[in-house]
């Protein structure tokens, strides 16, 4: 099996930190934008798309600043994390997330979270 590659996307949001953290850590804002549904018991978080199940763990959550999740079914060390940035000069508030994928899926994983990004701008009201 080929490693997976590992990269970071970052965008510009136009929100508070604590509004955006609340759509990144929770499942009911986590259902807003990243899948049609998602639910939670303790650390394990059930992401649902078109019928498919996906099970996360919650590794970390650092409240106001970064939530990390590992795929269940995942069989190497990828996650995927969301990372709340904030300039210390502008107050720009930036998401950072870093994700896996394989080299030859590298442009439709960023694709989709571009697309998935700009749901959550829309859902925040930053688009």
């Amino acid at each position: 099996m080929q490693d997976k590659i590992k990269y970071e996307l970052e965008f510009q949001i136009h929100s508070s930190p604590q509004l955006l953290f609340q759509y990144l850590s929770t499942p009911s804002g986590l259902s807003e934008w990243f899948a049609d549904n998602v639910n939670s018991r303790g650390e394990i978080y059930t992401f649902i798309w078109d019928g498919s199940e996906e099970e996360a763990k919650l590794v970390r959550k650092k409240s106001g600043e970064s939530v990390k999740f590992k795929w269940l079914t995942s069989e190497d060390d990828a996650f995927f994390e969301f990372k709340i940035v904030v300039d210390e000069i502008t107050k720009d508030v930036s998401l950072l997330i870093t994700d896996f994928t394989d080299e030859d899926e590298m442009d439709e994983a960023k694709m989709l979270w571009e697309n998935q990004i700009s749901d959550l701008k829309h859902v925040l009201g930053s688009a």
